[in-house]
């Protein structure tokens, strides 16, 4: 009798640790998923798009949250010590396969926590000027990724159609974002060469958007917007004050259009995530590497055309650029 219950004993300590063993198994395999690591500066509708087509481009690749990877996603809400808390939770918690960077503070941010694990780009307009990496054709470190930068020459084009009577144009953007200041640089040389008289308006933070509108609005005949996110995240602010003097909003990013811009030709933030996220699983896959893999830059935009915010403006689109454009009604 004691015989029996001794087997027994010992028969329910083998089925416990043999259930014990698959089960760490099973846990073991669930940790061992690679982690894509994604750090978004900011909400704001274009940035959001881009971390929508993040995950497209990545399931679109294979790769799926939950099921062969896991997603890693951190919001820094424009904090830059919040980003740098979140890069490093990214690289040693989470320990990354693959890092994204949405926006350049996100990217840089990473970028000074490790020069090892591959970083990918999503919406960094010049990585040379913001110190990311060497060159666009050859990067040479851990990181490449997409390039958001604008086709400016045609967006000034689009304004001599859409506004042919202006003459003068206000740039507004951040001073604390690297990225706008390359973008302001070049904006006011294009536009000068095409015969506009230009003035440029830094905010320091978003607390002076609305009264530096107020000023703008009196002293130019439109406002442009380079991709600047402290501007994306007020766009309505900046949107409410232009609209009470009717001075129309050229920005460079086609969801800043659809929250009350006239129009712009800009590069579809979904499809600019897409393809982030396929450059991510490229690198994840060993198919690619950072150092080797050149920075990827849209050849061209659409054109995008706020119709409800013309009429509000008093503006006739001619019908020759509302054939070709994507209409916002």
């Amino acid at each position: 009798m004691r015989k029996n219950r001794l087997s027994f004993v010992v028969a329910i300590i083998v089925i416990f640790l043999i259930g014990s063993f698959f089960f760490e198994k099973k846990e073991t395999f669930k940790e061992e998923l690679p982690t894509v690591g994604v750090l978004q500066f900011v909400s704001h509708p274009a940035l959001d798009q881009i971390y929508k087509g993040i995950q497209t481009g990545l399931k679109e690749e294979g790769y799926e949250d939950g099921k062969n990877i896991t997603i890693a996603f951190q919001n820094g809400q424009a904090d830059q010590s919040k980003l740098a808390t979140m890069s490093q939770q990214l690289v040693q918690e989470k320990k990354s396969n693959v890092l994204i960077g949405i926006a350049t503070p996100a990217a840089q941010a990473l970028a000074n926590t490790t020069s090892e694990i591959p970083i990918v780009l999503g919406a960094i307009t010049d990585p040379v000027s913001a110190g990311l990496v060497k060159n666009d054709q050859q990067p040479g470190g851990n990181i490449t990724g997409v390039s958001d930068k604008s086709p400016v020459d045609a967006q000034f084009e689009l304004v001599k159609e859409i506004l042919p009577e202006s003459k003068k144009v206000g740039i507004l953007y951040a001073s604390s974002e690297e990225n706008s200041k390359y973008q302001v640089e070049e904006a006011k040389k294009i536009a000068e060469n095409q015969g506009w008289s230009v003035k440029t308006y830094a905010v320091p933070s978003s607390n002076e958007i609305a009264q530096t509108v107020q000023v703008m609005t009196s002293e130019v005949d439109f406002i442009y917007i380079p991709t600047d996110n402290t501007i994306a995240n007020a766009m309505q602010t900046v949107v409410n004050e232009a609209n009470k003097s009717k001075t129309p909003i050229i920005p460079s990013v086609d969801t800043m259009v659809e929250q009350g811009g006239l129009a712009t030709v800009g590069i579809n933030q979904f499809d600019l995530g897409v393809q982030t996220g396929k450059m991510a699983a490229d690198i994840l896959s060993g198919k690619a590497k950072p150092a080797t893999t050149p920075i990827y830059t849209f050849k061209k935009g659409d054109i995008i055309i706020n119709e409800k915010q013309a009429a509000k403006l008093g503006i006739s689109i001619p019908e020759n650029i509302k054939s070709k454009a994507t209409i916002i009604e």
